[in-house]
């Protein structure tokens, strides 16, 4: 299991894989699984794709994807041999269960930031991230965001790091020159 297939697609070399989805992210994913994958089904809810028409496209003209519409997956095989083997899907139009062998299973169904608590605090986009602006400041002063909270493109453990890096930097020159500015009135 997955949630991110630029961090783990290589592992699937010559296996054959499930991304569970059907918006951008998704299809983003399951068309990068392709480089290592022998096949990549994407397993979606409904009978339609919510992505962009050009990810459509590529999607559908890729020889090495397959879809399944319709479907929610149940039960992902076999714990006890403590890797995916398999999964049990579920048709949501008829309930009929069905099984499907694979070696690997994706999460490509959105993200929603775990920014509830600044709701009404502090600027929030309509999908819940916290806005930032010249880096990492936000619409309050003192106030930095940094990671999964602000950042709906990437959302790698790498990128959250590197913006990690600048929030403190952010923060530690806004605390100079906050420290300055209050030591320069004590002076008065």
């Amino acid at each position: 299991m997955s949630a991110c297939a630029t961090c783990d697609g290589f592992f699937f070399k010559n296996k054959e894989v499930l991304v569970v989805g059907g918006g951008d992210s998704a299809l983003e994913e399951a068309t990068f699984l392709t480089k290592f994958a022998s096949k990549v089904t994407l397993v979606h809810r409904r009978d339609a794709l919510r992505a962009s028409k050009i990810m459509q496209e590529r999607a559908h003209s890729n020889p090495k994807m397959g879809f399944i519409w319709d479907s929610t997956i149940v039960e992902i095989k076999d714990p006890a041999q403590k890797k995916v083997t398999g999964v049990v899907l579920k048709n949501l139009k008829t309930g009929a269960l069905s099984e499907k062998k694979c070696d690997g299973v994706f999460m490509a169904i959105g993200h929603t930031p775990n920014s509830e608590v600044f709701k009404g605090q502090i600027e929030l986009d309509p999908k819940g991230y916290i806005k930032v602006h010249d880096g990492t400041y936000t619409s309050v002063e003192g106030v930095f965001a940094c990671g999964d909270v602000q950042d709906f493109k990437y959302r790698q453990a790498v990128t959250a790091a590197g913006s990690g890096c600048m929030a403190a930097l952010d923060a530690e020159r806004w605390l100079e020159a906050h420290h300055e500015t209050v030591e320069t009135k004590k002076s008065w």
